[in-house]
């Protein structure tokens, strides 16, 4: 019997050591001499996209560690207080170890967990990119200051083509690596700047194992190709309602005429501002032929909002939940502005963000 309960202590104590924990472990280590209680930060982004404080620790001895739970990989920073730059890596389930020197952030080496290892690739194989970059620029210098034109078409022609090379290594990458965080990164990146259609970041997406589907910049992607779907051209524009400066609940529904521009705005939009001008100059010349305007603010203070309204003399329809870029921009999948959309009288979106003379020529042709 002793020799049974031994046995099955030393399995449980291998089996211990061989799980992985729950939640993540971070072992840091700084390299270089740093004061003894010196704090360092764990932060993540939020839903707006600003950097928020997740937990705090300090340095002991060069050395620092968090720890907490991890559901599906998030990306994570981590600052140490008076050191320049960040440096980020995925929360994930497991035993992460982060080694860093002092002076050189971002040249940390992450290990330990397999989205660390698929985001430690991805650095390696873009810093040699941005090596080949810095090289060229360098060459470019010389050659301007020495008047070597023809060396220099030579150089901007390679370095045209290491934009390429650049753009075909991040979709090689997320081809090769279905099942890396960093490939849903990209395939979000790609989608919110919209250098490729739905269409080809439809097949990306496809493509990444149910895992990463699931992550929240997964959810995101397929909201948001949901979402292009349901206000392309030639889609019935969505209804959606929301306070007005009075603090009314409007409805687009509530205000469609002929022809509906939905204007999505906001006093801190430097182009926005530029364009008002021009939308108030449409408006008072077809207003009275059916068009409406109805505008969604994106701003995050109401008092912004409203001296706007009075200071660029716009006196169409106004809403917004004043909440930044909020689900009507999300439902709209707008994440720039100034952005607009054409309705015809059946609600139906015929044309997206025209500015200057193009917005007045289509808003006569559909009035004529």
């Amino acid at each position: 019997m002793k020799k049974i309960l031994v046995s099955l202590c030393a399995l449980t104590a291998v089996v211990a050591c061989s799980t992985n924990p729950e939640g993540f472990i971070l072992d840091g280590t700084v390299n270089g001499e740093l004061e003894n209680g010196t704090k360092v930060f764990l932060k993540m982004a939020n839903a707006e996209n600003q950097l928020v404080d997740v937990d705090t620790t300090t340095v002991e001895n060069g050395k620092f560690k968090f720890s907490g739970p991890a559901d599906l990989p998030e990306i994570h920073y981590v600052y140490i207080d008076q050191l320049r730059g960040n440096i980020p890596f995925i929360v994930e389930k497991g035993e992460i170890e982060l080694t860093v020197q002092k002076d050189s952030l971002n040249n940390a080496k992450i290990t330990g967990t397999p989205q660390n290892e698929f985001f430690s690739d991805f650095i390696k194989g873009s810093k040699e990119l941005s090596s080949r970059a810095v090289s060229i620029n360098e060459d470019m210098r010389k050659a301007s200051a020495s008047n070597d034109e023809g060396t220099m078409v030579s150089l901007r022609d390679e370095y045209f083509e290491l934009q390429e090379e650049a753009k075909n290594f991040e979709l090689e990458y997320v081809k090769k690596n279905p099942n890396s965080l960093i490939s849903v990164l990209i395939i979000d990146k790609v989608l919110n700047t919209k250098s490729m259609t739905d269409e080809e970041v439809k097949a990306l997406y496809d493509g990444l194992s149910p895992e990463m589907k699931k992550t929240k910049p997964g959810k995101s992607i397929e909201e948001k190709l949901n979402n292009s779907k349901s206000t392309s051209i030639g889609s019935k524009a969505p209804n959606f309602s929301a306070p007005t400066p009075n603090g009314d609940l409007l409805a687009l529904n509530d205000v469609k005429g002929k022809v509906t521009i939905v204007d999505f705005w906001a006093a801190w939009c430097k182009p926005c501002r530029a364009e008002n001008p021009n939308v108030v100059n449409v408006y008072n010349k077809y207003h009275e032929k059916g068009l409406n305007i109805l505008g969604v603010s994106l701003d995050r203070r109401a008092e912004d909002w409203k001296k706007a309204i009075a200071d660029d003399n716009l006196t169409w329809n106004h809403v917004s939940n004043v909440q930044y870029f909020d689900e009507i921009a999300k439902l709209y999948n707008v994440d720039a502005i100034p952005a607009t959309f054409i309705l015809d009288e059946n609600g139906v979106i015929v044309a997206k963000n025209l500015r200057g003379p193009a917005l007045e020529q289509k808003i006569a042709e559909m009035l004529q």
